[in-house]
């Protein structure tokens, strides 16, 4: 099975795990800025990963209709956040925005902690993520999810871990 792994990265964590994505099942990596539907024709596996913003996996509408015909490829999708892994609610509702409910069933997905960098970000997120953290510091009786959520946003912070990719890099190696 030829393999590849795509991501869209701004702040640098998705790429890291695409890396040791790419590097433990030995193949191919790209940016999605360089895929097109002729660039990823020959794989039978496409990999995809995104970081999580305002709810959205970055680059993944552009990704998906790469892929509409080719029924055959297994595509995987992984997401990359601040959010807790334990904020299991949170992350759910994630998948729904992002998939329909055919998808959710068909399209293997993962989520990974990774971290954030306020240094790395540019100007309209840092705005984004001051507002929503000011947003969830006000808000009176805070689900324990908030009160996560809220504590990993305040500071730039990096918790990634070659770790998180074992239950992917198990589901595509049952795959082959």
């Amino acid at each position: 099975m030829k393999i590849i792994v795509i991501y869209k990265s701004k702040t640098g964590f998705t790429k890291r795990y695409a890396q040791w994505i790419a590097e433990e099942l030995k193949c191919d990596m790209v940016s999605y800025e360089k895929v097109s539907a002729a660039s990823i024709a020959e794989y039978d596996c496409v990999i995809y990963g995104g970081g999580i913003y305002a709810g959205k996996i970055g680059g993944l509408k552009k990704i998906k209709p790469l892929l509409a015909n080719k029924p055959k490829t297994k595509f995987i999708v992984f997401a990359t956040g601040a959010t807790p892994s334990a904020a299991e609610e949170v992350i759910n509702t994630t998948w729904k925005v992002n998939f329909t409910e055919e998808e959710l069933e068909e399209v293997p997905h993962f989520y990974m902690q990774s971290g954030l960098s306020y240094e790395k970000m540019g100007f309209f997120d840092r705005l984004m993520m001051k507002a929503f953290s000011k947003m969830l510091s006000k808000k009176e009786d805070k689900s324990t999810e908030e009160v996560g959520t809220q504590l990993a946003i305040i500071r730039s912070h990096d918790i990634s871990s070659k770790e998180f990719i074992e239950p992917i890099v198990k589901f595509v190696r049952l795959q082959r």
